[in-house]
């Protein structure tokens, strides 16, 4: 196995599909070059749907009521439900290959997520369940005293797989959950709640900040993030993103992911 590399995005914010773009790229590369990637990243107010949101009634209103609250809609191409992404919130992706001898497990690749944060927050009490009324619930939401603070969707490419976990580390909270809950109001209407989507309840989230009860930086969450995988991986490299892609990706790889992205984003038109 390759020495691991740590990647920052935000020198290489060049769209909207940035980060889903290069997370595909680096989730293909992991496979071929055996290489497991700690990749960073992050957007200004910003509502990242799943695919299961696309399919609500009432999805334009859902749309307008995200632009209307100052809010950009981006479609994602993993799994889960929409969660809100702004400069208070930390997105985290594990990519890491496996071989057709020894496949992970959807649970066992999630387990990995859930070992690297409480690595790096060996003071916490952090616990994985769902939050039924969170945004995005699923069996791997990460909690401290019952509330989420975190959640996380996985994605799968060539033997190469990318767990995706954002982390709201400080800002509010509260709001980001009435936002969610305003889009499935305006986008199920008389059916929230129902056929799989959550009825969001702010009240069952809080921010790293609120639960540890001490400020958090951006930056200081990186560090203990970076400190813990170069103990649980080899001791890792930093490099930019900008240089890392114009090194290993051909701009017609490059243009074939934003295109991919593009054409899941016109149901949002």
């Amino acid at each position: 196995m390759k020495p691991a590399i740590r990647l920052d995005q935000d020198v290489y914010h060049k769209n909207d599909f940035s980060p889903f773009a290069l997370t595909d790229l680096l989730t293909e590369y992991s496979k071929q070059q055996e290489q497991v990637f700690l990749h960073f990243w992050q957007y200004d107010q910003t509502i990242i749907l799943g695919m299961k949101d696309t399919r609500t009634p009432y999805l334009n209103d859902g749309i307008k009521l995200i632009e209307t609250l100052g809010y950009t809609p981006v479609v994602r191409n993993s799994g889960g439900l929409g969660i809100v992404s702004d400069e208070g919130v930390l997105n985290i992706s594990l990519i890491f290959p496996q071989s057709d001898q020894n496949k992970i497990s959807i649970d066992d690749a999630y387990e990995r997520m859930l070992f690297l944060t409480r690595e790096a927050f060996p003071e916490a009490k952090i616990r994985a369940f769902e939050i039924p009324n969170s945004y995005c619930p699923g069996t791997y939401d990460l909690s401290i005293d019952g509330k989420k603070f975190a959640g996380i969707a996985q994605r799968r490419i060539k033997n190469g797989i990318s767990v995706m976990m954002y982390l709201s580390v400080n800002g509010d909270q509260a709001s980001r959950g009435k936002a969610m809950q305003q889009f499935y109001q305006s986008a199920l209407k008389e059916r929230f709640g129902t056929d799989g989507y959550p009825a969001v309840d702010p009240q069952t989230m809080a921010t790293l900040e609120e639960l540890l009860d001490r400020p958090f930086t951006i930056d200081e969450v990186k560090e203990k993030f970076i400190a813990a995988f170069d103990r649980l991986y080899t001791p890792s490299t930093s490099i930019d993103s900008s240089i890392w892609l114009e090194k290993e990706i051909l701009p017609e790889q490059w243009d074939k992911q934003i295109e991919r992205m593009n054409q899941r984003n016109i149901l949002k038109e």
